[in-house]
């Protein structure tokens, strides 16, 4: 059977499934494949794709918002070395007019000409070292030269290893992104290869255990900003599911949270882990009240509202789009308090 995070308020038709997906491609599923043939292997198995693909969508998530913060750490560096990088060209404009100064009209002018149009800071750093007389340079303009030049190396360094971060971090986007694809198609495809009688049992079993449309609350009592968070997220039951949505009429998990308490002026991060490590405090089961959000899964890949009497509403998967279940239908890994 399904597992309790794929039941639905109402029957949800495959056509949901298939724009929850949205992707549509040729049947391609062996029927004669072992789980193929058995509908409640073939409910398993397309449950457990969904979850796949939505493990892959909230680690996607979260490389967004890594790459956010890298970008602009990026920023800052660059700006911060162009800065440091004028404080070099000053420092050696001081002591090339200290040196020009001391050695104008000597035998050392030659030497002091090339040193003086030198373009690289290192090299001329070196050069100034092994002068002669280069101890006849005003020490204390030699070590701002110095001090100037290291610093500039070491934003140098930081400035190349963000760069290369950011690059990394985009390829697994890609390939976070890639996985959301292959594993939505998949569940796809054995999608299309059902039977209508197999379709209508796979439906039935959806729908096997939830509750009705009568019975969802219209609204659901809560205190200060949550109210506004759990007016929106109950709103949207009957809404399709598809990852990496937020909205208007379509949501993945996190969109939806992040959402709902966006209309209470929380801010949460979009991705469920990183809304259990930054989206409020931390609570015990036992002290859950509505709006609190509720996280399932190790590691963390799903969230949900907490809207009371042993419930949640939440953004489940494709086949099953925005609903109502019980708060313990999915493993819990643990609950914050948003605001």
């Amino acid at each position: 059977m399904l597992r309790p995070r794929l039941r639905t308020v109402t029957v949800v038709s495959l056509s949901a499934a298939v724009l929850g997906l949205g992707l549509v491609g040729p049947a391609s599923a062996d029927p004669d494949e072992p789980g193929v043939d058995d509908i409640d292997e073939v409910s398993q198995r397309v449950d457990d794709l969904w979850h796949e693909a939505e493990q892959a969508q909230e680690r996607h998530h979260d490389a967004k918002i890594v790459l956010k913060d890298l970008r602009r750490e990026l920023r800052g560096l660059r700006t911060d070395q162009e800065t440091q990088a004028e404080q070099v060209d000053g420092a050696q404009a001081q002591v090339e007019d200290s040196i020009v100064s001391q050695y104008t009209g000597s035998a050392g002018v030659g030497t002091v000409g090339e040193l003086a149009v030198s373009d690289d800071p290192g090299a001329f750093l070196s050069d100034l070292s092994t002068m002669t007389a280069w101890n006849e340079v005003q020490d204390d303009l030699f070590d701002d030269y110095s001090t100037a030049l290291a610093a500039l190396g070491l934003r140098e360094t930081a400035t190349a290893d963000r760069a290369d971060e950011l690059v990394a971090v985009e390829e697994r986007l890609r390939e976070e992104k890639e996985t959301v694809e292959e594993k939505a198609a998949e569940a796809q495809d054995i999608l299309d290869d059902l039977e209508a009688e197999e379709r209508a049992q796979l439906e039935a079993a959806a729908a096997e255990g939830t509750a009705s449309p009568a019975e969802v609350p219209a609204s659901v009592p809560a205190s200060g900003r949550a109210q506004a968070a759990v007016d929106y997220a109950l709103a949207q039951v009957g809404d399709a599911y598809v990852y990496g949505a937020s909205g208007p009429d379509a949501f993945d998990c996190s969109g939806l949270t992040s959402m709902a308490w966006a209309q209470a002026g929380v801010a949460l991060p979009r991705s469920s882990g990183a809304q259990m490590a930054g989206g409020g405090t931390p609570v015990s089961m036992s002290d859950l009240q509505p709006g609190d959000l509720v996280f399932y899964y190790s590691p963390v890949s799903h969230v949900a509202l907490y809207i009371g009497g042993g419930q949640i509403v939440h953004a489940a998967n494709p086949g099953t789009g925005v609903a109502v279940a019980g708060v313990t239908s999915m493993p819990v890994s643990g609950a914050v308090r948003p605001g």
